[in-house]
């Protein structure tokens, strides 16, 4: 059965809408680096990591319309996804990532995960970004462990929602290193 048929949207139309909606390198590789990270995830809960990928590469579809209206983040999305058939589960999962703001509850595993993901993509790209190679394959998780302590370091980036991987039973240190080979797996789809 193909990922349409259960989804309601393949992998390759996911990419197409990213790339439609998103129109800058950053965002697009941001999404691409929160699907490799939802794909190496999915396995620890016993996942489709073609759905929880699918839930990474869209998770901020409509982050151009809503960056400056944060409240309004995903319903957008939500919009777009429904009019295409896709599969509420995802729906869901991606409304959840914002629901400090959507006044939601994280419940399921893929709801902790996802703000988990997307958000350390920032700290290893701002990580990685200071190393002398300026790769992520010289990038150790002891070296984003301690960028995490200094908050001054990569200020925008939400620790809190990264250590929200603790809160499904991965320890901060096992989320780094998997996030970041998860990362080092696509490099050279982000530049890095």
């Amino acid at each position: 059965m193909n990922a349409t048929a259960v989804w309601g949207i393949t992998r390759e139309e996911a990419l197409e809408l990213m790339e439609r909606y998103l129109d800058t390198d950053a965002m697009r590789k941001h999404c691409l680096a929160a699907e490799a990270i939802m794909r190496a995830l999915a396995p620890r809960f016993g996942a489709d990591p073609d759905m929880w990928g699918l839930v990474g590469l869209l998770h901020d579809l409509d982050y151009n319309e809503t960056r400056d209206h944060m409240e309004r983040h995903t319903l957008e999305t939500e919009k777009i996804l429904l009019d295409r058939g896709v599969h509420p589960d995802i729906i869901e999962a991606i409304k959840t990532h914002n629901a400090e703001n959507l006044g939601l509850t994280r419940t399921k595993p893929i709801d902790f995960a996802l703000t988990a993901a997307e958000t350390i993509t920032g700290m290893i790209v701002a990580a990685t970004l200071v190393t002398p190679e300026k790769k992520i394959d010289s990038l150790k998780t002891s070296s984003v462990r301690k960028r995490m302590k200094a908050k001054e370091f990569a200020r925008s980036v939400n620790r809190d929602h990264i250590r929200l991987c603790e809160q499904i039973s991965i320890p901060l240190e096992e989320f780094i290193t998997l996030s970041i080979d998860a990362m080092q797996s696509i490099s050279g789809k982000l530049g890095l």
